[in-house]
Order: C-alpha cells, then sequence, then structure tokens
C-alpha cells in the first residue's frame, strides 16, 4: 500500500510500505478515506524528530470502512464505516473505567514511561504505524472504533479523531464559570473548535493569533477576535474585553512551536539535527519548548482562574514562572484528549444537520495522499490559508 513516512526533519515521502495485517483476535483492518493533517504532526516533522525512525508511518486522525476484523471484534464488522480515536484503548483497565483513555494501562508505554500508545506518534508512544495511509491496523479495535452512519462526507465526522474531542476537552478542563469569558490562544483547528464549542455552551470566548485567516475563520463563526500581530500587550486588551481583571479561564492551543522565542526555536533545531544518540538524551530532559504563548495565557487569566493546555508540549525541565502562578492562585490543567469519554456529547452535535460546531467550516485543503508532503509544507509555514488540510488516500 501507499503511506507517507517520515524520513528526516521537514523530508516526508509517499511510498510502498507492506499492508498491515491482523495481528491480535482484538484488531481490525480498516480502507482509510480521509486522514487530517494535525498540529502534533507538524511536531513531529521537526522538533520530535529524534524519537522517529527512517520509515516511520504519520497520522492519527483517521476515518473509513472496515475491511476485516478479529475474533473477538463484535461492535464493528466489515462494510461499517468508522472514525478512529487516535488513543489506543482498551476499554476496560482501571484507568479507561474512569474515563482515562489517554492513559489506558493495557496500551501504556512503560518503556518510555508513557501514557496510550497513539497511532503515528514515535517511539515515546509506541511506534504504531499511522492512518496517513491506505489501509490501518487497529489494536484495540473491540473498544476504539466509533461506529458513524453512512451518507454524510466525511468530515462531518473525521474530527472525531482528535480535532473535537480535543477541544472539547479544553473547554471542559477551562472550568469556565457560568456566563463566563475564555480566552483561546491559537487559532489553528483545536483553537477553531474550542472557542466554538465554549459559545455552543453558553460562554463567551475571545480568540487570539496572528495568523489573517485563522483570525476571518473564527470571525466568521461568531468569535470575538485580537490579532496578536496589532497590538503590543495582548494583555492588556483582553483586560480590556474583561472588565480589567483578565479572563476567568485560558485555553493554550498553541503548544511548543509558539511564536516569539527565538532562543527556544533555535535551540529546536539544534536539537532536532544533532546525532540520534546525542538528541534523543537531551531532548528528553531540557528544557525545549517554546513558552511565549503559555506566558501569554498565565499573563492573561485573571486571578483564581484556570489555563487549560491542550498544545503538545515536550520539554522536561521548562522554566515556569512559579511565583506568579501561585500568588494569582491559578489552576491548570492538562492532558492528550480521552477521545471515547467525549464522544456522546459530541455525536449528536456533528450529526445534527443544522451543523452546531460549523464542522463544515474547518477544512480548507483536501489533498491526494501523494500530495501529503505538500500539505505539510504549506500547513507547517502557514502558506495558501491552510489551516485543516484532509488527505484522502484512495482519491
Amino acid at each position: 500500500m501507499r503511506a507517507l513516512t517520515w524520513h528526516g526533519p521537514r523530508d516526508v515521502r509517499v511510498e510502498d510500505v507492506p499492508d498491515p495485517k491482523l495481528e491480535s483476535d482484538t484488531d481490525a483492518i480498516i480502507r482509510v478515506t480521509s486522514s487530517g493533517i494535525c498540529g502534533s504532526d507538524l511536531h513531529l516533522y521537526e522538533v520530535l524528530a529524534p524519537f522517529l525512525d527512517t520509515g516511520d508511518v504519520l497520522g492519527h486522525e483517521a476515518m473509513g470502512v472496515v475491511e476485516e476484523t478479529g475474533s473477538s471484534v463484535s461492535h464493528i464488522a466489515p462494510g461499517d464505516r468508522v472514525v478512529i480515536p487516535f488513543n489506543i484503548a482498551c476499554g476496560h483497565c482501571w484507568m479507561c473505567e474512569r474515563g482515562l483513555h489517554a492513559q489506558c494501562e493495557t496500551t501504556q508505554v512503560r518503556d518510555q514511561g508513557s501514557g496510550a500508545a497513539l497511532f503515528g506518534y514515535t517511539k515515546l508512544y509506541g511506534s504504531v504505524p499511522g492512518g496517513q495511509a491506505e489501509y490501518l491496523r487497529v489494536p484495540q479495535a473491540h473498544f476504539g472504533p466509533v461506529k458513524v452512519p453512512e451518507g454524510p462526507p466525511d468530515e462531518r465526522f473525521v474530527y472525531l479523531s482528535d480535532v473535537l474531542p480535543t477541544a472539547w476537552q479544553a473547554v471542559e478542563y477551562a472550568d469556565v464559570p457560568r456566563g463566563g469569558s475564555v480566552a483561546v490562544f491559537g487559532l489553528g483547528p483545536i483553537g477553531q473548535m474550542a472557542a466554538r464549542i465554549a459559545q455552543h455552551r453558553g460562554f463567551h470566548p475571545i480568540g487570539v493569533d496572528l495568523v489573517p485567516e485563522r483570525l476571518d475563520m473564527a470571525s466568521r463563526n461568531g468569535v470575538r477576535t485580537v490579532d496578536a500581530s496589532a497590538h503590543d500587550d495582548v494583555t492588556e486588551v483582553v483586560r480590556d474585553l474583561t472588565d480589567g481583571r483578565g479572563a476567568d479561564s485560558v485555553i493554550d492551543a498553541v503548544g511548543m512551536e509558539a511564536h516569539g522565542s527565538p532562543v527556544a526555536e533555535l535551540g529546536q533545531k539544534v536539537a532536532s539535527a544533532l546525532p540520534e544518540a546525542i538528541s534523543e538524551p537531551l531532548m528528553s530532559t531540557a528544557g525545549v519548548d517554546r513558552l511565549s504563548a503559555l506566558y501569554q495565557c498565565i499573563d492573561c487569566v485573571r486571578r483564581g482562574g484556570t489555563i487549560s493546555l491542550s498544545g503538545v508540549y515536550g520539554g522536561m525541565a521548562d522554566p515556569m514562572p512559579m511565583l506568579t502562578l501561585f500568588d494569582k492562585g491559578v489552576r491548570i490543567a492538562m492532558g492528550q484528549a480521552h477521545v471515547k469519554r467525549w464522544i456522546p456529547e459530541l455525536m449528536p452535535l456533528v450529526a445534527d444537520e443544522s451543523d452546531p460546531l460549523g464542522v463544515r467550516d474547518l477544512t480548507t485543503h483536501r489533498m491526494r495522499l501523494e500530495d501529503a508532503p505538500h500539505g505539510y509544507d504549506i500547513f507547517q509555514r502557514k502558506q495558501d490559508g491552510a489551516i485543516k488540510v484532509l488527505l484522502e488516500p484512495h482519491s
């Protein structure tokens, strides 16, 4: 089959790889019909290079049609249309029973000290081949795949794999008070949907970004926006919009590659270019994240407020302003999304023909799998209005 494989920093290629096969009675094989390029994939494109091996198949936002199932898989069958959660969870361990699917004890990558295995996401998370491919083997398929209706286009449902549950959890973790304000830093796919979900739930989102197309998309979906490139002090703007106190809650939907951190950016580039024997232990112990967005979140949240981190961070020794956090009484919640925990709330919304979350207005580019390297390039460089790229492996 054809699949997108990693060959080095900013070097991804579509090439022939072996077809996946059932390896366990709890496996399934799906024919991938759509697979998103995620902002987290961009971290693999450059920053997290030390944890990848040449030929690794990328991608963790897949949906498609079931081709084959193992003998212990009964809730889906060949021919069913399914979305695949990005984290691989068993559904019955101590963590899963508590809705903490991203910490599944059956698939935890213990040799790396990591939580549940993820599709297409480095040796830190199990080196499981990803879904930017024609076919995908799905471990723990007796629990993971989410069956969706026939008929509506993929874009109505594919975002249940990651974007929507991550955004929903970001809002949930933000603990916004009734009718309260929430500043969303970063209006990529997660930030877009977090702002819309916050609005749908009766909160007052403020979207902060500096990319015109992202600001425009948020605005046309009813979100009040702040152009970070047009203001010397974003914190003052947010405070002006929130009675001078700052936002009740703040969502960081940016993560480790924030703009405005030139020294950390240089450190990331140097670390990713070093030989693996040097770079992997360095990345495992150093503070290598670009933290400008997080620092702004800390400034913008009101005293006694909450910061919800949905952007991915990877540094082990990042400097944090603990005095400010303690003095302001800020609470912080974070972590990988527990995808299946939020499906019951999200499924009725994406199935609703009125499209209350505006999922039809998120995809900016649809591409053949063969064009995936171009998709990564324009998404990483924020060119051609790329906000969300969907790959269609069988188009």
